[in-house]
């Protein structure tokens, strides 16, 4: 994700790497990590202000987390579903279903975001031909959004740059406009246009035909495909009422904003909006085992069963390492009192990024909720023009910041193609000094950004 200029110290005199991922960049080896902060093997210490892909939501090396992992592994590291039921995911289940909406009791566990993603629309759409309506299989998206990177989520993620290679080979879903009403131009007020945005959804319904939608998926904020995106408060009601209306499904994807990173449990919590489904990961195992999970009512989850179970599964559903592992993140999570830490963290992060938007007008907006915040940047902030492409901003600011020892992230907010941003996540243990630090960096990585590309300072 992340391009330096020139080659790490420690990257020069290794052996080649027969791993692959984006490209062949190397990167220094990873020696530990503590709380917010990760070292390299050559001694290098970076600030985590993005938890990784926002998932190390409680900070690395928790010990109550790792004690808890390593008691479950003197027990059993691996039960198959099939053949035994195991008591850490029994109890992570439990405690999961007590902090979902009312009713939101049924949950299936999985190993990461796309599996999480994939899992609702598979279960949406047997819930559907379990209940007679087997015409219902369109699965409404929002453009650009982020759904995962396996070929059933790719089908619903909003995100030319990722999907354009594999369309021929998937079910490509129908899209409405993600709700950017930041971005409009017209006199409308914030909550008319999240009405209109809204709307987009029924017009769109009817338009594919009522019976053959069968849900409709939506990140509450938004998480790299549109730099922590959050409607107008307007757009989540009305969306309820419109899923409702036609007899449609509302999935919230949690993987990014769930799990407390927002302030609340779940992104959706913001706006007592209930979806019918949620999926959630990252910040659900907070990094120290792959871990996901489906949530859902009775009422969906019945039919299907009585029709003769769900058609689906992972090797590594309900482990109990992993399930370990997500029950003692809950754990530290209510010990410490980092859902309200997130809350009173990410204000003050807010604030000092709004401060940062008026020494450098080129920011044009800062959103987000809690400590999922992002920072869209521009050309000309009256227009909104966007900066040229070929300047690739976003990666050039992630290396300046990536070179002072900060880690931030960063993607294209319109379609994975165009559109410069960066996002601020630091995990939810962060204190007010570490935003200090963090501000300060970002600041000085603005300021260099703004010399080189001649972007617009004040002062």
């Amino acid at each position: 994700m992340l391009k330096s200029q020139s080659p790490a110290p420690d990257t020069e005199t290794r052996p080649p790497s027969h791993l692959f991922y984006l490209s062949s960049l190397r990167r220094p080896l990873v020696d530990r990590a503590e709380g917010i902060y990760i070292w390299t093997q050559d001694g290098r210490r970076f600030i985590d202000g993005s938890s990784g892909p926002m998932v190390a939501n409680i900070g690395h090396s928790n010990r109550n987390v790792l004690d808890a992992m390593k008691r479950q592994m003197d027990r059993a590291t691996f039960a198959y579903r099939l053949h035994f039921e195991n008591e850490p995911a029994e109890e992570l289940a439990r405690e999961l279903a007590g902090k979902l909406p009312e009713g939101m009791d049924r949950i299936f566990f999985v190993s990461g975001g796309s599996e999480a993603t994939e899992s609702c629309i598979k279960l949406a759409r047997q819930w559907a031909v379990a209940t007679g309506q087997p015409k219902r299989w369109k699965v409404i998206t929002r453009f650009p959004s982020y759904h995962g990177g396996t070929l059933g989520s790719l089908s619903v993620t909003g995100d030319d740059a990722l999907a354009e290679t594999f369309a021929p080979m998937m079910q490509v879903m129908p899209t409405v406009p993600a709700p950017a009403a930041w971005r409009d131009r017209d006199n409308l007020s914030l909550e008319q246009r999240g009405i209109r945005y809204a709307d987009m959804l029924e017009e769109k319904i009817l338009a594919e035909g009522p019976e053959s939608v069968l849900a409709f998926i939506m990140e509450p904020v938004g998480g790299a495909a549109t730099a922590a995106l959050v409607a107008p408060d307007s757009y989540y009601p009305r969306i309820r009422e419109i899923c409702d209306r036609y007899g449609i499904l509302l999935i919230h994807d949690e993987v990014m904003s769930g799990a407390g990173r927002t302030g609340k449990f779940l992104g959706g919590d913001h706006w007592n909006c209930k979806p019918d489904i949620v999926a959630l990961s990252k910040g659900l195992g907070s990094g120290y085992a792959p871990l996901g999970a489906l949530a859902a009512p009775m009422r969906l989850v019945q039919p299907v069963l009585a029709s003769g179970g769900f058609q689906h599964g992972h090797t590594y559903a309900g482990n109990p390492l992993a399930c370990a592992a997500g029950l003692a993140v809950l754990g530290e999570m209510d010990r410490l009192g980092l859902i309200a830490n997130a809350a009173d963290m990410g204000d003050l992060l807010m604030g000092e990024l709004k401060g940062l938007a008026k020494r450098f007008p080129f920011i044009a907006d800062v959103r987000g909720k809690g400590l999922l915040l992002g920072a869209e940047m521009v050309a000309d902030p009256d227009t909104l023009r966007p900066i040229a492409p070929a300047k690739k901003a976003t990666q050039r600011l992630l290396d300046l910041a990536y070179e002072r020892g900060l880690i931030i992230y960063g993607r294209k907010v319109k379609g994975g193609v165009d559109g410069d941003n960066f996002m601020v996540a630091p995990p939810m243990i962060v204190t007010r000094e570490q935003i200090g630090e963090i501000i300060a960096i970002i600041g000085d990585s603005l300021q260099v950004l703004a010399g080189e590309l001649d972007l617009p300072v004040e002062g």
